[in-house]
């Protein structure tokens, strides 16, 4: 039996409030199925949606869903659809879900896929209860099948930061994994000159004491190096610059 989504107070946030600013560059750009004329314009909208739910500006060729981007030039599946298939795939857990705690996941998942941040705490424990308990597949259906999804974006709108009056965009404060994974891969990760490199060196060297032993010229064999007998014949030389004759 799955547990009823905990209630929490809505704060009133940006998005949730008209606004009156004039259109700049922090206005983000909508992206729409519907307004789609041809295939460039297609796949302008997937790399958009790949940008919003990956939040990577450079999409690996072995982080492409191509069977879901063939289905959506077909027009086979809604972009929300092809949202969901992007946060179900295992290009997003290998990148996202296994490097964060159901917190985070819950304030990523908000940012890139309703276009917000988590109102409080207690819907972050809201819905990281309902990631414990559905997984984080049905913890996505819940985000997209939600009413508030349903009017923010429907069925051909690609997510978006909603409103923002100042800070960074979402996609450059959320990375893929929060500061404590960050701060362990950077400990573990080998830094050319760093001074913890030269104390393992010294740990690792296996110091051998030297024998001091005396030795006595009188134990000393010199071989005898003295010519037997005097060279004959003609010195030779392969050198023209020499004095010597050549034979």
């Amino acid at each position: 039996m799955s547990i009823p989504l905990l209630e929490y107070k809505p704060s009133s946030q940006n998005q949730r409030v008209d606004g009156y600013e004039v259109p700049g560059e922090d206005t983000p750009y909508i992206y729409r199925l519907e307004d789609c004329v041809d295939q460039t314009d297609i796949s302008e909208l997937i790399w958009a949606a790949y940008r919003q739910v990956f939040s990577e500006h450079v999409i690996l060729k072995s982080s492409r869903q191509t069977n879901l981007e063939s289905q959506l030039k077909n027009r086979a599946i809604t972009v929300r659809d092809f949202v969901r298939g992007l946060a179900k795939s295992e290009t997003f857990r290998s990148l996202v879900i296994d490097k964060n705690s159901n917190y985070r996941l819950v304030d990523v998942a908000l940012k890139r896929l309703l276009g917000r941040s988590a109102y409080n705490n207690e819907e972050t424990i809201a819905w990281s209860i309902k990631i414990a308990t559905l997984g984080w597949g049905g913890f996505v259906d819940a985000l997209l099948d939600s009413e508030e999804y349903s009017t923010a974006f429907g069925d051909n709108t690609v997510p978006y930061q909603r409103r923002r009056y100042k800070g960074r965009p979402f996609n450059l404060v959320t990375p893929s994994y929060a500061d404590y994974w960050r701060d362990q891969e950077e400990a573990g990760r080998y830094k050319w000159g760093d001074i913890n490199n030269f104390r393992d060196l010294a740990r690792s060297l296996s110091i051998k004491m030297v024998e001091f032993k005396p030795v006595s010229t009188e134990n000393i064999s010199i071989p005898d190096t003295t010519r037997k007998t005097a060279p004959t014949g003609t010195p030779a030389s392969i050198s023209t610059a020499a004095g010597f004759p050549l034979r």
